[in-house]
């Protein structure tokens, strides 16, 4: 079998973020599969991502692809070309584009809404939709006006590799600290000031609290500016973007994982923390509880239910140890090949 991938998602860890992780990791345990995976993206790169979107997408239709039993476009990529090429089109939504740009404003929240629009045509002419989460799913079919709800197919982890990177790079926590490691693009909707702020509660309540933070992206300057504010230097750590190398190091470093999001339409970073074995606190908001049922999950957009969340974990080590393991468990539902096989019987299902 031969599958198309349409994507302009830049394809590097640093600005693809999870939804590079997500795409990459499908092809590749697809190829394992013995299927044939072509990758179409944009030749030409404009300085605004939005209009570098639209040009790809318009142009499709006028470069000469191999020929294939399938196409997945991903996002709103393959609007211009579903239902138009004589082939079963799905259109996969990594995330629900109209449900992530209620937490933006100004440029982002303008450009994001012209992206939300092309993404409402690409999941009504696709022949089918798939969500990652059951909360993604609804948010499509409403916010998108979908006749019918977009069947699940979750995200993946390779956890071979993922296993194999961690143990190639190994560091233990500093028994003389409490390290919480998050790990997101630095968006509003990720509420990284909230970490903040829970962290400023609990300076007093933890002795030698560190917070290591990985990422970057729009909201850097802000956060590192109320760090400042909060006379957190001493607490919060910047670490930028790193390699996955660097990253792996990290959540074998940290006694747990913290990322207070409101609004995740699955979360890659989740599998990853419980791949690495690590207890979650997170907020109880959009698909969080369907991916992490297993983590302290606490009301969102609240500094002092978060810090109290965390708080529960460093007074309890038995239950980081139970909730840990509980994780490790769970996370072999979304091992790539189970996935891929998954996404594959969706195919197969339109063929």
């Amino acid at each position: 079998m031969r599958l198309r991938f349409i994507t302009s998602t830049p394809f590097d860890v640093y600005r693809g973020s999870g939804t590079f992780a997500g795409i990459a990791g499908l092809g590749a345990a697809l190829r394992n599969l013995g299927v044939e995976v072509e990758v179409v993206g944009p030749r030409v790169h404009l300085p605004v991502y939005t209009l570098e979107r639209i040009v790809f997408n318009e142009t499709l239709r006028l470069r000469p692809l191999i020929a294939c039993d399938a196409t997945a476009g991903f996002d709103l990529d393959g609007y211009r070309v579903a239902g138009r090429e004589g082939r079963p089109h799905i259109a996969a939504l990594k995330g629900v584009i109209a449900d992530e740009l209620r937490y933006e404003s100004g440029w982002t929240h303008a450009t994001m809404t012209v992206q939300a629009h092309f993404e409402a045509l690409h999941a009504r002419r696709a022949d089918a939709v798939l969500a990652t989460s059951l909360y993604s799913a609804e948010v499509a079919r409403e916010r998108y006006h979908l006749a019918q709800l977009p069947r699940i197919v979750p995200e993946l982890i390779d956890l071979g590799a993922w296993r194999n990177l961690l143990q190639a790079n190994p560091a233990q926590p500093d028994p003389a600290c409490f390290t919480v490691l998050s790990v997101c693009r630095f968006y509003p909707r990720k509420r990284l000031r909230v970490l903040l702020e829970s962290a400023a509660q609990l300076r007093t309540r933890i002795p030698r609290l560190c917070v290591r933070i990985v990422g970057n992206g729009p909201e850097g300057a802000g956060l590192r500016a109320l760090c400042r504010a909060l006379r957190l230097e001493d607490t919060v750590q910047f670490l930028g973007d790193v390699s996955r190398q660097q990253l792996a190091a990290e959540y074998n470093r940290a006694d747990l994982f913290c990322l207070p999001s409101v609004q995740e339409g699955f979360g890659v970073v989740f599998l990853e923390a419980m791949g690495a074995g690590k207890p979650i606190v997170a907020a109880r908001a959009a698909a969080v509880p369907e991916v992490v049922p297993q983590g302290v999950l606490v009301e969102r957009d609240n500094a002092e239910a978060l810090a109290a969340g965390i708080e529960s974990l460093y007074r309890a080590p038995d239950l980081r140890f139970e909730l840990a393991a509980a994780g490790s468990q769970r996370v072999e539902l979304f091992d790539a090949p189970r996935v891929a096989a998954m996404f594959l019987d969706e195919v197969r299902r339109l063929l």
